[in-house]
């Protein structure tokens, strides 16, 4: 059985679990649609209710994400934001913001160019409490999250409705702060949720892992996140924002407002 550790992320989610609150952790791309708007719409998600921010580093080929997730990460390294310039905007978010979890999502590329040892050692220096990397298997990263683990950086894995018992087993024994499981076959954004499927599977890793489960993938709405929730420690929800922003921009209206709104929402019918 895995363990949590006392890091500023396991520390909320204990402390929800406590409190029997369901975790709300939100995706959004660094530097989409710019690097200002980033970091005011990750305020503005915290003052929402939002427990956990994810928060994407752009890439040229974000191979697990679906069209909506891909166009946000192309739009932001259009911008020139790379993984140095998503660290300073954590950075900045600290300046005002020491309390709420911050986990970077990518790709293995960025960090293996920079160094695991200098992401890991960047990456704490910056606030940043945790990195789930999608193709860093995790037969073949356990040394990274160890030495993450040690530094005071939880290492969260995906685990797919196509996952095996042992690679559940493999997973939870190298993970650490929560596991985010997939509730559907494909990629980012993708429709077609069955909860009773979803409910299944986190009972099996349940055997695995006391780990917080986060559930993300194809929660589009304040009905579909509460009845996820029901079954799971907490939703996982991105896509549906980024269109959000993406509609906001188009429309002339204000992005951050819409966003915030939104959430709250979603927040509300998890704690009903």
């Amino acid at each position: 059985m895995t363990t949590t550790g006392t890091t500023r992320l396991s520390a909320v989610l204990n402390q929800n679990k406590t409190n029997q609150r369901k975790n709300l952790v939100t995706f959004i791309t660094a530097g989409d649609p710019d690097v200002a708007m980033t970091i005011k719409l990750m305020h503005a998600l915290v003052a929402a209710g939002v427990d956990v921010i994810e928060l994407g580093v752009p890439f040229s080929d974000p191979m697990a994400d679906g069209p909506v997730i891909q166009r946000a990460s192309e739009r932001a390294v259009a911008n020139g934001v790379g993984l140095h310039d998503v660290l300073q905007m954590v950075n900045d978010f600290r300046a005002t913001n020491t309390t709420t979890p911050v986990v970077l999502m990518g790709y293995a590329n960025p960090i293996e160019h920079m160094g695991q040892d200098e992401f890991i050692r960047q990456s704490v220096a910056s606030g940043v409490d945790g990195a789930l990397v999608v193709d860093y298997p995790p037969e073949e990263s356990i040394a990274f999250a160890h030495n993450a683990k040690a530094a005071g950086l939880n290492i969260i894995y995906l685990v797919a409705p196509t996952t095996t018992e042992t690679r559940m087993q493999s997973t939870a024994h190298v993970a650490s702060g929560f596991i985010y499981y997939v509730s559907l076959k494909g990629v980012t954004g993708a429709g077609n949720l069955d909860v009773e499927a979803v409910k299944t599977q986190v009972a099996k890793l349940r055997e695995y892992s006391d780990l917080p489960i986060n559930v993300g993938f194809g929660i589009s709405d304040a009905a579909s996140a509460r009845a996820v929730a029901e079954v799971a420690d907490g939703v996982v929800i991105g896509s549906k924002l980024i269109t959000l922003v993406e509609t906001a921009l188009t429309e002339g209206t204000d992005a951050v407002q819409v966003v915030s709104d939104w959430i709250a929402d979603v927040r509300a019918a998890l704690d009903a």
